[in-house]
């Protein structure tokens, strides 16, 4: 029986932990957005400057840790091919939001494991494994639970958005996970987060006229959301795809939701439900399923 070395486990956990962190660090999206909206922030100039702070954090951090250069050649068009399918997959979503509720569009979106499932197993030649077809299936099922919107009306308009957006996310993730065999992690994230923010510019200018944060609570919430909600997350979740098969980080991936829940409810003390409880356990029970499905990955991480 092959037994998996044991150097491929430990990058396998640190792989997994850095997902999860980035998780937890995309989770605090939602908490940014409710207090935007609390002080009087448009969420134009949020997305905006999100990708401002970002793209500038992430940039001085390439310089501050004496990294490799930028990517150039191939690399460099792949980097903002790839950060530009980042941009369009926020703004899909943000788009659809406006024809279907909230919890109708998390069900939609974090459908996106499906499609990394898929692609990873025709093109990146990841294994087809039960662990990883019932991890899916779990995190999915856990969604549904969770998400507490009304889903009586649906807009096929909306829901085709989202569900657009879900699959700019899995080529973002495959993608991702491909290039980083022999890219650098913070460089080339860097890069892609410059074709990201060029790609709010049209939505930014279009949304009214040229506002600027009135507050300092507003550029708080700016600064928060551009590295605790951005800049961080995506290097982790990189580093993360530089170790674990795309498949097991979209898994892990979905228990973005349940950790937002936990933000809400200890940051703004939202209440939880039994049915968000019961979908949190499901969502964890799917991470702990592909977490312990120690089959060697079709793909091998440098």
């Amino acid at each position: 029986m092959f037994r998996t070395p044991s150097w491929a486990r430990d990058q396998s956990l640190i792989g997994s932990a850095m997902v999860l962190t980035a998780a937890a660090g995309f989770g605090t999206l939602a908490i940014f957005g409710k207090l935007a909206g609390q002080v009087g922030l448009p969420i134009s100039t949020l997305l905006f400057f999100r990708f401002v702070v970002a793209t500038g954090a992430l940039l001085v951090m390439v310089s501050l840790l004496d990294l490799a250069e930028l990517p150039s050649g191939k690399e460099l068009w792949i980097a903002l091919g790839i950060g530009l399918i980042y941009g369009i997959m926020t703004l899909l979503f943000f788009w659809g939001l406006t024809f279907i509720p909230a919890g109708l569009a998390a069900i939609v979106f974090y459908t996106y494991p499906v499609h990394v499932f898929v692609i990873s197993v025709t093109l990146l030649n990841e294994k087809l494994t039960r662990a990883k077809m019932s991890a899916v299936i779990l995190g999915i099922l856990g969604i549904v639970l969770i998400s507490r919107g009304n889903t009586a009306t649906v807009n096929p308009l909306g829901v085709g958005l989202v569900m657009l957006a879900a699959l700019c996310y899995a080529i973002y993730s495959t993608g991702s996970r491909f290039i980083l065999q022999t890219a650098d992690t913070v460089p080339f994230t860097a890069t892609a987060m410059v074709a990201a923010l060029l790609s709010m510019v049209p939505y930014w200018m279009s949304s009214g006229p040229f506002a600027l944060p009135s507050s300092t609570a507003g550029w708080l919430l700016i600064a928060g959301i551009g590295t605790v909600g951005t800049a961080i997350p995506i290097v982790l979740y990189s580093g993360g795809l530089n170790r674990i098969e795309a498949t097991r980080a979209s898994v892990i991936g979905t228990s973005e939701p349940i950790l937002t829940v936990l933000l809400g409810l200890i940051l703004l003390g939202e209440p939880v439900s039994p049915r968000v409880f019961i979908g949190g356990v499901i969502i964890l029970v799917g991470v702990l399923i592909i977490q312990l499905d120690s089959r060697p990955t079709g793909m091998v991480a440098h």
